[in-house]
């Protein structure tokens, strides 16, 4: 049985930002809401909020964020799975973060409602 999950919608509107590998991670990354940053050897990306990043920047805008509501161990298996397959199966696109105690989901705004009864219909609460 796929486990059930509560999640939680943050506040605003989220963007996906795309920088250079070797830049150094800019002043406006941080804030309010939900911030992820990676570097890779391929480039440096960073999600936060919508009105944080700048024009003139790569970016991906227009992304609803939710928090899985843990915590959940680190050997505790099919906690995103559960999660993104209702939504995969159907055509929402995702972008997924992990941190040290929880899971973020973003979608993309417009698809939020479809998702959102997706979830719902597999067993998860949407708070």
């Amino acid at each position: 049985m796929a486990a059930q999950i509560t999640l939680r919608k943050l506040a605003g509107s989220y963007a996906i930002a795309r920088l250079e590998p070797a830049d150094r991670i800019p002043a406006w990354a941080d804030g309010e809401g939900f911030v992820s940053i990676s570097r890779t050897e391929d480039e440096l990306s960073i999600a936060c909020r919508n009105e944080r990043v700048p024009s003139g920047i790569k970016q991906d805008g227009g992304w609803t964020c939710y928090k899985f509501q843990g915590p959940f161990a680190f050997g505790e298996t099919g906690i995103v799975l559960s999660v993104i397959r209702p939504l995969s199966e159907n055509g929402i696109g995702i972008f997924v973060v992990s941190t040290f105690d929880g899971d973020h989901l973003l979608v993309k705004t417009a698809d939020e409602p479809k998702a959102r009864e997706l979830l719902q219909a597999a067993g998860h609460t949407v708070l």
